[in-house]
Order: C-alpha cells, then structure tokens, then sequence
C-alpha cells in the first residue's frame, strides 16, 4: 500500500506546483500540504489520523447560484465535498463523487474554463469528535455546474441542501477560505454576463 501511495501523490503534487493563489493564505496552504504530501506515506482515504486528501465541488447553476449543504455533523453550511478514497489519487474524481452523492445531480460537469483543475486549495482543522482526534483537511475545491438544479435530492450526508445566490453569500458567515472561494467562483461567472 504505501508504494502505491507513493506513487499515486504524482497528481497532487503537479495540481500543488501548477496552482496559482490568490493570498498568502492560500500560498501558506499550498506550501503545508506540499510538505505533508512529501512526508507521509498515507495521503489518500482516512488512515492518516493527521490528515488526509478531501475534494470538495462548488456547484452552481445557470442562474450563478451555488448548492450548499447544511453539514449533519459540523452543523453548518457548506460546499459539498469529502475524503478521498484509498483509490482516489486524483482530488477532482474526489470532488465530483462526493458532489453526486451528496447532491444527486446527475449532469455534473467540470466548468469549461477550468476543467478538473482546482479553483481553490485549503487547509483547514477538523475537530476532535468521539474516535477522531483533531486533524487536517487537504482540501482540493473544484468548480462544477448542473444545468439541473430542481433535481437536487437530500441524502443522509446533510440536514439540508439549499440553493443560494452567489451574491448574497456574503452574508452567511463562512470562514474566510471559503469565503475566498465563492468570490474566485462569482468572478469567474461574472464573466458570462459582461458584454
């Protein structure tokens, strides 16, 4: 497994190396999952109890509104995502596998302008919980669309999936990462309606 591992750290370390940031926040997160790839053999699914690879997928619409989750556990809203599975070496297969299941939307596709290249790259601490200590998120955000948002079906993963204006996000309290990551998003599809 862990020459496998080895092997497979290719894809992240290339989406790490290519990647462009917009902060030095996102600049220091580069560097510390850059480091964390290169120093433990157990990146992928859950077996590092450190830290491991998760993707998540900022989904929206035609109508430039993005589908957030109201996470059971965390109790509060996010983007859709998970970890990656032991298999998994790639973030965007991550991303869009956990937007499908959590969302239900069958016609998900990378946006064109970016493809499966990450809009946005985070680290963020997950909370000691019951038999999970504290640990990092490596997270690989991607940016996907549906041109079927009524579509949309609750599973076991969220209290809620709701659709909300990339506009009025501003005022929903997230951290300041994802905050970051919404504007990238809005920025980006401003674009399609400037003339």
């Amino acid at each position: 497994m862990k020459s496998s591992q080895r092997h497979d750290k290719g894809t992240v370390l290339q989406l790490l190396s290519e990647h462009v940031s917009s902060d030095r926040k996102e600049r220091d997160d580069v560097d510390f999952i850059d480091r964390f790839v290169r120093e433990h053999d157990t990146v992928f699914g859950k077996a590092n109890p450190e830290g491991h690879i998760t993707g998540s997928a900022l989904v929206v619409d035609n109508r430039h509104r993005i589908l957030l989750t109201y996470h059971k556990k965390l109790k509060r809203w996010l983007q859709l995502g998970g970890h990656s599975e032991v298999d998994e070496s790639n973030p965007a297969t991550t991303a869009y596998r956990e937007a499908v299941e959590e969302s239900g939307l069958e016609d998900l596709a990378f946006e064109p302008r970016l493809g499966p290249i990450p809009i946005d790259i985070d680290v963020h601490v997950i909370p000691a919980r019951r038999s999970e200590t504290a640990h990092y998120h490596l997270d690989f955000r991607y940016l996907l669309r549906t041109n079927e948002p009524g579509q949309i079906e609750l599973t076991d993963e969220s209290d809620a999936l709701e659709w909300v204006s990339l506009s009025e996000t501003e005022n929903l309290g997230f951290d300041p990462a994802l905050a970051r990551a919404i504007d990238k998003a809005r920025k980006l599809l401003d674009r399609d309606i400037e003339p």
